[in-house]
């Protein structure tokens, strides 16, 4: 780190190593537009928003995990799992709510962490949520032919142009049916946010309507029968509270989607209000109909009793409904098709976001003039999701797609501690701006030295000036302000270790408490080093106050993330512990992607950065500038 005129700019040069993993970006989204990026279309309200929000995240495996977390885990106390989980899925909801409305613009996740930590946790972010929308899709494309195979009286009835084939000569079954959603799908995106917003709105209000059938019809048979599936002998809690938390942690996974909202940033109308409205409605419906369809389907039919595989048609079945197979049917095929969309409405704008930071090449970067949607990058996802869906079992990789969600889930929560506590208090000046940090700099040692023409009354002035400094007893006030300058120093530094002691004690907690294969007596220790760690810096959270600076930190009149630092640290422990336990599998995947994504980086990203040869200047230096040249 050079000093730039050794005033008041600092360049960061860097070209490789360890130090350009650490480079922060500006917040706002007005800097792309400063640097001649197309903008997306402002189309988006509250109602669009929570469209999207409720249609990403509520999918077909709802269906199915009714039955399967009841007979297994939670028994008739599934609601409760399903609150529960909806609790912790709010936690993440929370943070950000308040990111987006601070910070909208396209890339979720990934635009918050190259903010708030930097360039490498950012790219391994963006990389990792890449690779969820792309298998997310495939996977949910995947499930529309069997869906719809029930219409048909089974697979073998479909027709050929919607049934599933083996190629001879090759172990690989192709899904024509999948593929053709894919592009259509893509297709509908690329028309404009409009257009498919409000198709998928209108997918995502059928959905609900045949949830709102399931739970009506549902409540109408359970009080003429007696509610027989809350009468069971061994109680509201057949396993336990354990079991009903285990239930929780199964169906938390029917809570992600939500995030999708966020990437839309930069397409809403009023982000500061729109945004943390949208996330929250779209969260709290979700939760809402969930737990009365839980309530209804767990009191028709005995959980020991419910099929795994069509828990909700079969228990109006045993009821003599049989005929409701085919809407609840529907409603699973309309919940994979908004899911789909909501699986890759998200991928082109992240991958526009990591292209105008230089991380991709250009390509990716280009907003369509007509339409103001990134065609090409979703053109490629596309065309990426539906090569996937046409020709492998993606239901393996299903694995990968949590992983990288809850990745973000926790980076989120870390940035918000981050944006309380030590807010980036220099920003990147680009070098087509240089030029006015050096005009500036000159200027003021201009107005210091004065020219020679007006040498007596600068001189003069100058005096003036020392002796109004000398009545206030200038040696005290410099001292005040080196004192108060060092003491927001040392609270930034002790800030700084504690969230990194906050992050220990949770990786360490949360390893140890998954780790039931070790004796206890390493357990206990690493439960007791994990505990101080955490304590310690939580404790240390609580006792500074928050810097000022989170004021001015992006857009202000927001909505701001309640009860910090206790939420954040609740939702890190919350996504590490499930991260951690989503078996080795799935991370032996995710790692393979992982690596190959350090290298695109090492190879391009790292020297394509446009942060490679900037300039960091205080805020308030960066935004003068900033008005100035525009």
């Amino acid at each position: 780190m050079v000093s730039e005129g050794g005033k008041t700019g600092r360049r960061m040069g860097w070209g490789g190593g360890f130090p350009s993993l650490m480079r922060r970006k500006q917040v706002g989204s007005d800097r792309a537009r400063a640097e001649g990026h197309r903008q997306l279309a402002k189309e988006l309200n509250v109602p669009t928003l929570v469209a999207i929000g409720v249609g990403s995240t509520i999918g077909a495996g709802v269906y199915v995990l009714v039955g399967t977390v009841a007979r297994e885990h939670a028994g008739p106390a599934l609601t409760v799992s399903f609150l529960i989980a909806g609790i912790a899925a709010a936690l993440s909801a929370f943070c950000y709510a308040e990111l987006a409305s601070r910070c909208p613009s396209a890339g979720s996740a990934y635009h918050y962490s190259y903010i708030c930590v930097g360039e490498g946790v950012a790219w391994l972010i963006g990389w990792a949520l890449v690779l969820e929308y792309t298998i997310g899709g495939s996977a949910v494309a995947r499930g529309i032919s069997p869906n719809i195979a029930l219409f048909f009286g089974g697979p073998d009835n479909l027709p050929w142009v919607l049934a599933r084939h083996q190629l001879p000569w090759f172990d690989v079954i192709v899904d024509p049916c999948a593929a053709a959603l894919v592009f259509v799908v893509t297709v509908l995106l690329c028309v404009g946010i409009k257009e498919s917003s409000f198709v998928q709105g209108f997918i995502t209000v059928l959905n609900a309507c045949v949830m709102l059938f399931v739970i009506v019809a549902g409540s109408y048979i359970g009080f003429q029968t007696g509610w027989v599936g809350y009468k069971v002998a061994d109680g509201y809690f057949p396993y336990g509270i354990n079991g009903m938390l285990a239930g929780s942690a199964t169906v938390f996974f029917a809570y992600i989607g939500f995030d999708t909202v966020a990437s839309t940033a930069e397409e809403v109308k009023n982000p500061q209000r729109d945004l943390p409205l949208g996330i929250g409605a779209a969260l709290a419906i979700c939760c809402s109909l969930y737990m009365m369809v839980s309530v209804v389907i767990v009191g028709l039919v005995p959980y020991f009793a419910m099929d795994s595989d069509t828990p909700i048609s079969s228990a109006f079945a045993q009821h003599g409904m049989q005929w409701t197979m085919y809407v609840v049917t529907s409603g699973a095929v309309l919940a994979l098709c908004s899911t789909l969309m909501g699986s890759l409405l998200p991928q082109p704008r992240i991958l526009m976001a990591m292209a105008r930071d230089g991380l991709l090449p250009s390509f990716f970067a280009d907003v369509n003039k007509w339409t103001q949607v990134p065609v090409k990058g979703t053109v490629v996802t596309g065309v990426c999701a539906a090569t996937l869906a046409l020709c492998m079992d993606v239901s393996q990789l299903a694995g990968m797609v949590s992983v990288g969600t809850l990745l973000a889930f926790t980076i989120v929560a870390v940035s918000i501690l981050i944006l309380r506590y030590v807010p980036p208090d220099e920003v990147p000046l680009p070098s087509s701006l240089q030029e006015s940090l050096h005009l500036s700099q000159e200027y003021d040692e201009e107005k210091v030295r004065g020219t020679p023409g007006d040498k007596r009354c600068n001189t003069s002035q100058i005096k003036d000036v020392i002796v109004a400094e000398s009545v206030e007893d200038p040696l005290i006030k410099k001292k005040t302000y080196t004192g108060r300058k060092m003491d927001e120093m040392k609270r930034r530094k002790v800030a700084a270790f504690s969230i990194g002691s906050v992050c220990v004690g949770v990786l360490v907690l949360t390893s140890v408490a998954s780790a039931t294969w070790l004796p206890f007596l390493p357990v206990c220790i690493g439960g007791i080093v994990g505990a101080m760690f955490l304590a310690a810096g939580f404790g240390l959270l609580c006792w500074i106050d928050q810097d000022d600076g989170r004021h001015s930190f992006g857009q202000s009149g927001g909505f701001t993330c309640p009860f910090v630092p206790l939420l954040p640290v609740m939702c890190m422990l919350i996504n590490t512990y499930m991260l951690i336990n989503l078996g080795l599998g799935a991370w032996m995947r995710v790692g393979i992607w992982l690596l190959m994504g350090v290298f695109v980086y090492i190879f391009y990203g790292r020297t394509h950065s446009s942060l490679t040869d900037v300039v960091y200047v205080p805020v308030a230096q960066a935004d003068q500038i900033y008005r100035s040249s525009s």
